[in-house]
């Protein structure tokens, strides 16, 4: 580890971690080498329940189809969950280090083998911590890439077969220094939707548009209008995208096609936004098609809800992020993002916050989501005392 990271003086890591980084490193590496994208995480499972075991877990596995949920039982008093998802993408990494994938297209590029890793570090250290008193459970979550794999759990049972009484999750952020840990009550990730719409025209030769009923031209009145919703129906003050990240039309140069698919996401905070986005997308739509003669066949899928943490829980979050990184080094309220988090699904079911966890410099292809982004080790640590102290704050002597 980076010594000039751990010896800052703001930083005060849980004594007795430091044997345990060598094997949570090694962890991480083997869960980067072998990527596994959305419900398919069969070794990553397998990995983390032959661990979780040997530290005295009971272990529940195959719920979400790979899910694997930990349960470490320490005498009377609350029962909470930490939450870390971990699941791969479907990109082809360009780093070339020893532990890259070792999977073709696919890789870990955001972070998942790293929350993974963190979690199983303090699920060992807490497994022998006399200091807490009641059940921490620890849910290993398939699937949080697109396709909703909280969401799978709660359906299958997860809140009715284990008592929660509240739920915690975080997140590495690229951009946030080293030693800073982002933590609010309220939004703090958006409501991740999308859409489509099949615009069915007339097509003819190019230098024949009269003959037409040109769906690309309609393609973009309609994009224009869409565009309006947020500049002109959206109140200022609250936050919404509208984003058409695809159009799919014609063959050849001369030729207007007759028909053209357009698809894209929306992001939003309140349910109200949500709302108006979604009706005035599907009238600006049909009404715009219809006016030139076209027809409009537009879907619109509500994916992941807002995220949104409690304020008692958030509070909670602050005041043991402090002990690991000091006062001054939790940004609260920070700018919520407009990207999406399926730990939503079980914010709305149960009280609970989610942070952020510096993961230092964005810069060179180090963002989200990027070929070339590797999880930090050197914030493993943090990572694991912020885990721990959570624990102590809600489940040590009061």
């Amino acid at each position: 580890m980076d010594k000039n990271i751990i010896s800052n003086s703001t930083i005060q890591l849980v004594a007795g971690i430091d044997d345990l980084i060598p094997e949570i490193i090694s962890f991480r590496h083997k869960i980067h080498e072998h990527p596994e994208t959305a419900f398919e995480e069969i070794i990553t499972s397998e990995l983390i329940a032959e661990k979780l075991r040997s530290y005295g877990l009971d272990v529940y596995q195959n719920i979400a189809k790979t899910g694997v949920i930990g349960v470490l039982k320490k005498g009377i008093g609350p029962s909470i969950a930490f939450r870390a998802d971990m699941d791969a993408l479907h990109i082809s990494e360009e780093n070339s280090f020893n532990y890259s994938s070792k999977v073709s297209g696919k890789m870990h590029a955001c972070g998942h083998d790293g929350h993974s890793a963190m979690l199983m570090g303090a699920a060992k250290f807490l497994s022998t911590d006399s200091s807490i008193s009641g059940t921490l459970i620890f849910i290993f979550q398939p699937a949080e890439e697109n396709e909703g794999g909280a969401r799978v759990m709660i359906e299958e049972g997860l809140f009715e077969n284990f008592q929660i009484d509240a739920v915690y999750g975080l997140h590495n952020w690229p951009g946030l220094d080293v030693g800073k840990l982002a933590v609010t009550e309220g939004p703090l990730m958006a409501a991740f939707d999308t859409f489509e719409l099949k615009i069915e025209g007339k097509g003819a030769h190019g230098a024949m548009p009269h003959d037409s009923v040109d769906p690309i031209f309609i393609s973009a009145q309609v994009i224009n209008g869409w565009q309006s919703i947020t500049s002109r129906n959206v109140n200022p003050y609250d936050a919404a995208v509208v984003s058409v990240t695809q159009i799919h039309a014609g063959d050849t140069w001369n030729v207007i096609p007759g028909s053209c698919n357009l698809k894209g996401t929306t992001r939003s905070f309140s349910s109200s936004v949500r709302d108006l986005i979604e009706e005035k997308m599907r009238l600006i739509a049909e009404t715009t098609c219809k006016c030139f003669g076209a027809n409009a066949t537009f879907t619109y899928q509500r994916r992941y809800p807002a995220l949104i943490n409690s304020f008692a829980e958030s509070e909670i979050a602050k005041k043991a992020a402090s002990k690991v990184v000091s006062f001054e080094n939790v940004i609260q309220d920070p700018t919520p993002s407009m990207t999406a988090e399926d730990f939503a699904f079980m914010l709305e079911k149960k009280p609970g916050c989610y942070i952020w966890l510096g993961n230092g410099s964005s810069e060179n292809g180090k963002n989200l989501h990027s070929p070339k982004y590797d999880f930090n080790d050197d914030i493993l640590a943090i990572g694991i005392s912020y885990w721990i102290e959570l624990a102590r704050s809600i489940m040590g002597p009061q």
